[in-house]
């Protein structure tokens, strides 16, 4: 008989991993009965992929009350257990607008009070868990899970809220779970909100993170697999040729590309000013005989207009390509990659000659093509028309697995970016080399057998829990 494997899909980013990828195909090869427990709203039986949808996702008010508290108490004690004050940067600020949010607010800062210690720790995430037992939600889970018995659950993300209630039901079962850390940099920002029986992680870097700060998950929790995020750029089927790319796009064949990956408006407030920058050094170089243009994808949650005015009086240079996102709620767990983004962002990266950005895993998509990134390190803060040296993202805990700094191109100082370029489009092996090393730190290899190490370790742990 056929094992059932639920994989539990709470957004866009999961979707994209798991749905998009070979995961799917390859557990039905190797004879699992794959069943995508879907809480968003996408339609996954259009791509022809076995789903069963939540019914009514709502988690607890409480428990988000107390979601917020774990957090907060987490980074407190990471700070003081490393030394080290910039966990306090991870915090969003409490808000006291309303009454409301006053009387929430208040309720944190109690519990924070009270169980600020590794032990109060695990009463909050007990506490987590019977919030979650109270809910309809929970119940609707529960019944589900009775009527389809599945043999393992995989929970494509560790921080999302609505995963509680079906993983807690699948724990009251006895059905074996796990949940996979879906960012490089979630684990030092204290996001490991749901409890599992095992955790997949990235590296071997990831799992030695998550033993320093989660003091309950043991060793033999973990399992080392890669992430399926950077599986696209070894699928050949995907890429088109650079002639097809460009005319469905209406890029000059004539013309090299330097791609601006934009940044969420929380990250990279001041985003347009960083198009604009690289727009105005690509027209002095053009001045000087090259022949450039930039191509700017935006972040795809990013529905603003801040980058209209650039694009308008940049348009010799600037070719905006809309990330293919479908915006299907306020929230931003609700705004959903289409299949068609997943290949359109390969092609992006396969047809351009570099990325430039403030500080994103796109340095990894990057150098799994053999191409250089560079990091903008000035910011806009303090004024719309001066700048400084440093971005304070630089300071965040992720950045500390960079094997070395010449990794990348540093872009210090806007009025030096087209000498940069310059050399960047003349020297493009210069930091690949250190940028491939820093993607081996942070993620298994070979990249591309990712999905295959998922279903071996699924399979152990299967069978572990039939023995």
């Amino acid at each position: 008989m056929k094992k059932k494997v639920f994989i539990l899909v709470s957004d866009g980013v999961s979707l994209r991993n798991f749905a998009y990828t070979s995961f799917y195909k390859l557990g039905i090869a190797q004879g699992y009965d794959v069943v995508f427990w879907n809480a968003t709203p996408f339609n996954l039986e259009q791509l022809n992929l076995k789903e069963v949808k939540t019914n009514n996702a709502k988690p607890s008010a409480f428990s988000d009350v107390l979601k917020t508290a774990l957090i907060r108490i987490e980074l407190n004690l990471f700070s003081k257990r490393d030394k080290d004050d910039i966990y306090h940067k991870y915090k969003f600020p409490l808000s006291y607008k309303s009454i409301k949010a006053s009387v929430k607010s208040l309720i944190v800062q109690s519990y924070i009070t009270r169980y600020s210690s590794e032990k109060g720790i695990l009463k909050i995430r007990k506490k987590i868990a019977s919030s979650e037992r109270k809910t309809s939600y929970y119940k609707d889970c529960k019944t589900t899970l009775e009527t389809e018995k599945p043999d393992f659950i995989l929970s494509t993300s560790q921080r999302a809220l609505t995963a509680i209630a079906p993983l807690t039901a699948a724990q009251d079962l006895n059905i074996p779970t796990a949940s996979f850390i879906y960012s490089w940099d979630n684990i030092p920002k204290a996001t490991t909100v749901v409890t599992t029986d095992f955790y997949f992680v990235w590296s071997t870097y990831m799992k030695n993170e998550l033993l320093h700060y989660q003091r309950y998950i043991a060793s033999n929790q973990i399992r080392v697999t890669g992430t399926p995020q950077f599986e696209n750029h070894f699928d050949i089927a995907l890429q088109e040729s650079k002639t097809d790319f460009f005319k469905s796009h209406n890029l000059d064949l004539n013309k090299k590309y330097i791609c601006f990956s934009g940044d969420d408006i929380t990250t990279s407030p001041k985003d347009e000013m960083y198009l604009r920058d690289l727009a105005k050094a690509v027209r002095s170089l053009n001045k000087k005989e090259h022949n450039l243009g930039v191509v700017f994808r935006k972040c795809p949650v990013d529905f603003s207009d801040r980058y209209d005015a650039v694009i308008k009086e940049y348009n010799d240079v600037i070719v905006p390509i809309e990330p293919k996102w479908k915006k299907m709620g306020a929230a931003w767990n609700s705004i959903l990659p289409t299949k068609e983004d997943y290949k359109l962002q390969t092609n992006i990266i396969a047809h351009t000659e570099c990325v430039v950005n403030l500080g994103s895993s796109m340095v990894f998509d990057y150098a799994a093509h053999n191409k250089p990134c560079a990091f903008i390190d000035y910011n806009y803060l303090n004024a719309s028309n001066s700048y400084k040296k440093g971005v304070h993202v630089y300071e965040f805990v992720h950045f500390k697995s960079m094997p070395s700094s010449e990794a990348v191109i540093w872009l210090s100082n806007p009025n030096t970016i087209a000498d940069q370029l310059e050399e960047v489009l003349e020297n493009p092996s210069k930091t690949i080399s250190k940028a491939r090393a820093w993607f081996e730190i942070i993620n298994a290899h070979p990249p591309e057998h990712v999905c295959n190490r998922f279903w071996e370790e699924i399979e152990k742990l299967v069978i572990k829990n039939d023995a």
